[in-house]
């Protein structure tokens, strides 16, 4: 996986899992620089991601340190051998903000996604307009180059549930997220009724929380589980006042599963929330 300037979070997070597999056994970066026969600085710029690693050394260091998870192990191995420049987003690289990037990345290549949206309608299922209108009130206010450039790149997102091997979405939907008018009530029902179609797709599970469903944990905050092909490759992320962050400690995923769980208990089964959608678009 050959380093950008700076690294991507992906980039990061292969580096970090390294250096855990290290901590784990209790090797400091000396003792590790003699298990591998590589100088300690070569260690410590790979787990800081300066370096790129090849999956042949993923594959060595893992050995050395006594990794018995071959599925954790070829995961990283296959994330070594990934190469920028090959992706649709890597033309965005000099015109949008990295953490965009690092999100869309995280997106393409998790198995399986879990998105909780509590005021707006999450970005990979807005309608062009929707999202024009959304973007409108950016403050300050974006030019028009500026503008079709936020839509482009967010239309382009979509194309993730298009793919054969779409992961597997989960969307829960705060009913204030359905009710909230960017733009006039035409775009509003039109972007219900592709959540209609969208919730018909295999891939996609939507279900709606109700206003009368009460208090539920993280109520104030957007939050993303994506699942990696293996659990320990799993990442939260939430998003924070212009940008975005994202958690992968053990019991931040942990946490995070469990809200997301009770979160679900909350809300109103497929069927229920689709009926509810309708009802919505038929009040407008």
């Amino acid at each position: 996986m050959p380093v950008r300037k700076p690294p991507t979070a992906r980039q990061r997070r292969l580096g970090a899992e390294l250096r855990r597999m290290r901590e784990h056994v209790g090797l400091s970066l000396t003792e590790a620089a003699v298990l591998h026969r590589v100088d300690k600085t070569a260690i410590s710029n790979t787990e800081a991601a300066r370096f790129g690693v090849s999956a042949d050394r993923v594959r060595v260091w893992a050995s050395n340190y006594s990794c018995p998870d071959r599925a954790y192990v070829g995961a990283l191995a296959a994330m070594a051998r990934e190469r920028s420049g090959s992706n649709w987003w890597d033309e965005f690289r000099d015109s949008m903000a990295s953490f965009m990037l690092d999100l869309v990345e995280l997106e393409h290549h998790a198995v399986s996604l879990r998105h909780v949206q509590i005021t707006h309608l999450p970005g990979l299922l807005q309608h062009e307009d929707y999202a024009r209108a959304i973007f409108g009130e950016a403050v300050p206010p974006l030019t028009s180059e500026a503008m079709d450039l936020q839509v482009d790149f967010r239309m382009r997102r979509r194309a993730l549930l298009d793919r054969p091997d779409a992961p597997r979405c989960s969307f829960l939907l705060h009913e204030a997220a359905l009710r909230m008018l960017f733009g006039d009530r035409a775009v509003v029902r039109r972007q219900l009724q592709e959540l209609l179609e969208y919730s018909e797709r295999a891939s996609v599970t939507l279900r709606v929380i109700p206003f009368t469903a009460g208090g539920f944990p993280s109520a104030g905050s957007s939050t993303m589980y994506a699942s990696g092909p293996v659990r320990q490759l799993d990442t939260v992320q939430i998003d924070v006042p212009n940008s975005i962050t994202f958690l992968d400690a053990e019991t931040h995923l942990t946490n995070y599963r469990a809200v997301l769980d009770r979160m679900e208990t909350r809300s109103l089964e497929p069927k229920r929330s689709r009926d509810f959608i309708r009802k919505v678009m038929s009040e407008l």
